[in-house]
């Protein structure tokens, strides 16, 4: 009678070996100068050089895409989703004013498909290539029994790095300066679980679905992947001074702008000076969803939020306009009283 060995019980060592050796190709287009050794090794190796800066200080962050990979299961699309994860990272930490580096990724599933794996993996090079950061390594966990068959989950981690004089740090904000909203790609990657509530198990509409107000169908509309801003951000901080940034993920506006305020300031927005997109519009309609619990859970089309000073405000959104960032002046700062709400939307 055969041995029972690793394969057997539903871990194939060799498709393993297989996705490696696809990675270090797809991982190879993001490389930068400092990568000393990258995907293959237990570790890998980035050399700063450290004659570029004067007092630096680096900046990490990990997050996931959380439900909506169920909408890359649904259409069995896996090209995309890589690009959301590392958005939602170097986003992150690019409000700190920190220049992505580095990132790492962890993939698991339950039978591992190498082709599958190495098309998620092909959209975080991509995400990389866009915020200018090397894809240097990452995990391959393969579980038997622990995830459905044809499902997986994501995990990202960056590393970034800023001049400590350099911060954004939201210290000074004060009131009287203004907030400017960053257009979104759509949902990004957060409110899912709500949106998929709504719209399949409410409304019991499908991928394919079509509807009026929305130009792609519904399945292209949620698969949208988040827009990454590093680009837009580091050519803004060159020349105008960015008192504070907010990622507007989950928890949305009334939760993530609150995360760079000093005690004293509140954010007074105005839903008024930008138009919600179309697919929000309809969740909440079709959901009857608050406002507020639209605002604390979706980003409402503004994936992104700069605070500078109101003598700054036009120079910003000319500059924002010129490399066609979409830019709205949502709002400012104003004065806080004790136990007032640190987010206001009129």
């Amino acid at each position: 009678m055969p041995g029972t060995t690793y394969k057997k019980a539903g871990v194939n060592i060799d498709e393993g070996e297989r996705l490696v050796s696809l990675i270090k190709l797809i991982a190879k287009n993001t490389s930068r100068p400092e990568v000393m050794a990258g995907v293959g090794g237990f570790g890998a190796l980035f050399s700063l050089n450290l004659k570029k800066y004067k007092s630096p200080v680096l900046v990490s962050s990990t997050d996931g895409v959380g439900t909506k990979l169920k909408i890359a299961f649904i259409l069995n699309r896996h090209d995309t989703v890589g690009i959301d994860l590392v958005a939602m990272c170097v986003n992150d930490v690019l409000v700190s004013g920190a220049e992505p580096l580095f990132f790492l990724d962890y993939f698991a599933t339950g039978r591992l498909n190498a082709k599958t794996a190495a098309t998620v993996i092909k959209g975080i090079a991509k995400g990389c290539k866009e915020a200018e950061c090397a894809l240097v390594g990452g995990e391959t966990a393969e579980m038997p029994g622990f995830y459905k068959d044809g499902e997986y989950d994501l995990a990202g981690f960056v590393v970034g790095i800023v001049e400590k004089d350099r911060i954004i740090d939201g210290s000074e904000i004060k009131p009287g300066d203004k907030l400017i909203g960053l257009a979104s790609s759509g949902l990004h990657s957060n409110g899912y679980s709500l949106a998929r509530k709504v719209l399949f198990d409410r409304l019991k509409l499908k991928p394919a679905s079509r509807i009026t107000g929305l130009k792609k169908n519904l399945g292209d509309e949620l698969i949208m992947p988040t827009k990454i801003y590093v680009k837009t951000i580091k050519a803004l901080q060159k020349q105008m001074n960015i008192k504070g940034i907010a990622h507007i993920t989950g928890g949305g506006l009334i939760e993530n702008i609150p995360r760079i305020l000093p005690n004293n300031c509140k954010a007074i927005i105005s839903k008024n000076r930008w138009e919600m997109p179309f697919i929000f519009q309809f969740i909440q309609n079709a959901g009857k969803i608050s406002e507020k619990e639209m605002f604390r859970t979706f980003n409402c089309g503004i994936g992104m939020v700069i605070i500078v000073s109101k003598n700054d405000v036009d120079k910003v959104i000319t500059k924002l306009k010129t490399s066609k960032e979409k830019a709205f002046l949502i709002g400012e700062i104003g004065k806080r009283k004790n136990k007032e709400d640190s987010v206001v939307i009129v």
